[in-house]
């Protein structure tokens, strides 16, 4: 297998990166730092995305509540011995 070239100018990404490591201080954190708090948070953001769903939920309960309690059927089913064909 023939040896490869490298680069012409000697330069090598791979030791430059071993040696820069992670930045003592990093110059934007401070104008980073409005992004994760207040009314950015990953929780308030996610609040945010389905305004209506707490109520949206609170009525259907209350909807599936009052249907269970007041419209009730009477009616016995098609299961039942009264239910004749002729009822139909």
């Amino acid at each position: 297998m023939p040896q490869s070239r490298g680069n012409q100018t000697g330069f090598d990404i791979r030791k430059l990166a071993q040696s820069s490591g992670q930045p003592a201080r990093d110059p934007w954190a401070r104008a980073e730092h409005w992004r994760y708090t207040g009314p950015f948070t990953r929780f308030n953001r996610l609040r945010g995305s389905f305004p209506g769903l707490g109520i949206a939920t609170v009525a259907f309960a209350a909807y599936c509540g009052y249907e269970y309690v007041f419209l009730k059927d009477d009616h016995s089913g098609h299961g039942s011995a009264e239910h004749s064909e002729a009822q139909h």
